[in-house]
């Protein structure tokens, strides 16, 4: 029987509400496909802070490192500044990881309204690959007279033909994998940008020719958005710098219903350091503690981490779950339905030994 060691980091708001439902549903998965997992909890984010003055404790990325894998549930609280979250807990992690790719699915479920018209359950099925350890977060700059009223910041973004190619070459090999509609769209704002974004495409032209098979197109970021929402079906690989990325993800979690069912891997494609999977959708402070979050972007992640340590199938039965749910019910708020979270994570773990 295979063990894997799982590293868990609830972390902050809705978080602490989802994390749980995932564990369960990874458990049932387990026990259905002969596998077993050690969970080490970690108790790191927000509150870690107030105590601490850190998102988390000297020597974090040594824990870390001995595991299989990080499920992560989200950062951010409403009193401390963002970049202090992202760069004190999410980011370094990252980094140290090098989990240069961040996989965003968007999958319109059956049983799910789309909010675009006319959109039928499967019709969108995209996945948006952002480069995920420099562009425009590479946090290259500083202040001059801070706090003055002639203040400066200047801030750089970072792009190299190594990050670039590494991540456009993932993005080709996963459409392949795919094996759909065998296509990759690059975003950039090259007219714009001509430099960093100039490098991206010539790049990206270069790593396509060595995939004659696989159809591509090139897109300013404002005409993805557009087609995000003009379009959705056309689209299959989408790759992205690290802030335009992050921004059509959260687009695309959209068209397919909610942010609540948004999964997400951080991944280490070397496989060199355990990867990370989280839910798009932060800490929604504005929820927490209420107990009606959507569970299924966590849940979705843990089935994305599964695959990727190896056990497709277990990951596969959690999928099928996801979408029995979804059809036959309970479903909560954000997708037409009245299921607290505890409700829709029971449900699912039920159905992974049924369907």
């Amino acid at each position: 029987m295979k063990t894997f060691t799982i590293a868990v980091i609830a972390g902050d708001g809705v978080g602490q509400e989802v994390v749980p439902q995932a564990k369960r549903v990874l458990e049932k998965a387990a026990h259905k496909h002969n596998l077993t997992f050690a969970f080490q909890d970690f108790e790191w984010g927000a509150a870690h802070y107030f105590r601490w003055g850190k998102m988390m404790p000297d020597g974090a990325i040594d824990l870390l490192q001995s595991c299989d894998a990080i499920l992560l549930g989200a950062v951010g609280h409403p009193d401390i500044p963002d970049h202090t979250t992202l760069n004190g807990l999410l980011l370094p992690i990252r980094r140290a990881f090098d989990q240069y790719a961040n996989v965003r699915p968007a999958y319109l479920y059956p049983g799910v309204k789309s909010p675009l018209a006319g959109r039928q359950g499967g019709q969108i099925d995209m996945v948006v690959v952002r480069e995920n350890t420099e562009g425009e977060y590479a946090q290259v700059g500083g202040f001059v007279y801070m706090a003055q009223p002639e203040e400066v910041a200047i801030q750089t973004s970072v792009f190299t033909r190594r990050g670039i190619e590494r991540v456009v070459r993932y993005g080709f090999e996963l459409a392949a994998r795919r094996g759909k509609k065998m296509r990759v769209t690059s975003v950039t704002k090259s007219n714009a940008q001509g430099y960093g974004m100039g490098l991206w495409d010539r790049t990206f032209s270069e790593v396509a020719a060595e995939f004659p098979a696989i159809a591509t197109e090139s897109l300013l970021v404002d005409a993805a958005a557009m087609n995000f929402i003009r379009r959705p079906e056309s689209f299959d690989v989408v790759v992205a710098s690290n802030l335009f990325g992050d921004i059509l993800s959260d687009l695309s979690a959209i068209i397919v219903g909610s942010m609540g069912l948004a999964a997400s891997a951080n991944l280490d494609p070397s496989r060199r350091f355990p990867s990370m999977f989280e839910p798009v959708h932060g800490s929604a402070p504005d929820i927490a503690g209420r107990g009606v979050a959507n569970p299924i972007g966590q849940i979705w992640s843990g089935a994305m981490m599964l695959d990727h340590l190896g056990a497709p199938e277990a990951g596969a039965a959690i999928v099928r779950a996801i979408e029995h749910v979804l059809v036959k019910g309970p479903r909560t708020r954000d997708i037409g339905g009245t299921a607290n979270t505890v409700e829709v994570g029971t449900a699912i773990a039920a159905a992974v030994a049924e369907v």
